[in-house]
């Protein structure tokens, strides 16, 4: 694997998912892979998760790491090709990412979308370029469209769940990803990936899935192939056996926090329509705006087992990029 984007990267999720529960199980079986060899960590954004759990996957795979707050430590990287540098940047991007591909023998890159320009977000302009210049393998930390280390962290979570933690279970979980209130418009990166990878799954006979928005927050339809679409939160959870709250923004008024009608916050009263769900979110999460505190400290919420299983999918990918270099 050369490069680690989208679940268009993986060849089979099925053995994907199976391969980060092999290595939860025995973590430290492959340390001769990663010796000698580093992972470069360059964030233009805050972390925690991701930034912790992709570090602990390498040093279980016994690399060396670095972590770089490119945003606070290093230079204004100019992104744009034939332009006079007299302004405020000061490195370009063709030789900070060829650089930094000298020292490394995998990088990492967290970028957020600035949520002002739609077309130049959804380019994927900054990221794309990073990965031809850097000219070694690439993990996506997050970039403007996507997450696919969450995904895939949500999708291991929901395998090894659907089993383990529910008596009688039928062959295929109900998956709901609901949409949820904020005080300030999100990315559409995390439920752009959530989207396009239970969508894979469900095309592999693996779960159904369904989608709650209010009106005006549909995503990119490229991402939502195949999911059912409902404007009606009480109507989508019924039944359900996995609810994942997530808020964004909207695509077609990009950006921005459109009016919506009330009750679309997830509460012990809404868990009632449910399959009894286990209910998921990547965090952060802000208690009693996006989810009820009520959920969080309860039996029924996953957010602590899902942040946990963001290492092993970690160490996944990283231990599929080590096996080709």
């Amino acid at each position: 694997m050369k490069l680690f984007s989208s679940v268009h990267d993986v060849p089979s999720i099925k053995q994907f998912v199976n391969d980060a529960l092999a290595l939860k199980a025995n973590p430290y079986a492959h340390q001769d892979l990663g010796k000698n060899k580093t992972l470069g960590l360059v964030f233009m954004n805050p972390s925690l998760r991701t930034r912790l759990s992709t570090q602990k996957a390498a040093l279980n795979l016994g690399m060396n790491v670095m972590v770089m707050n490119l945003d606070k430590e290093g230079w204004a990287l100019e992104t744009q090709d034939g332009v006079v540098m007299n302004g405020s940047t000061v490195e370009h991007i063709r030789e900070a990412a060829a650089v930094m591909g000298q020292y490394c023998d995998i990088l990492g890159l967290r970028s957020f979308p600035k949520l002002q320009n739609r077309e130049e977000d959804y380019s994927e302009d900054f990221f794309n370029k990073f990965v031809k210049y850097c000219a070694v393998p690439v993990v996506s930390l997050e970039s403007a469209t996507r997450h696919p280390l969450q995904s895939f962290a949500d999708l291991v979570t929901i395998h090894e769940t659907w089993n383990s933690l529910r008596v009688g279970a039928n062959d295929k979980p109900k998956v709901v990803l609901a949409w949820a209130p904020h005080i300030k418009p999100l990315p559409q990166a995390v439920p752009n990936s959530f989207a396009e990878w239970m969508c894979r799954a469900q095309a592999e006979g693996m779960l159904d899935f369904t989608i709650a928005q209010p009106l005006g927050f549909e995503l990119e339809e490229s991402f939502t192939t195949g999911a059912k679409i409902s404007h009606h939160l009480d109507e989508a959870i019924a039944n359900a056996d996995y609810v994942y709250v997530k808020n964004w923004s909207s695509y077609n008024e990009y950006g921005k926090l459109l009016d919506f009608p009330d009750g679309w916050m997830m509460n012990n009263d809404k868990l009632k329509l449910t399959n009894d769900a286990k209910v998921m979110h990547c965090l952060p999460v802000r208690r009693d705006l996006e989810l009820s505190s009520e959920i969080l400290d309860g039996p029924n919420s996953l957010v602590i087992h899902e942040a946990g299983n963001r290492l092993w999918a970690a160490q996944a990918v990283i231990k599929a990029m080590l096996e080709e270099l």
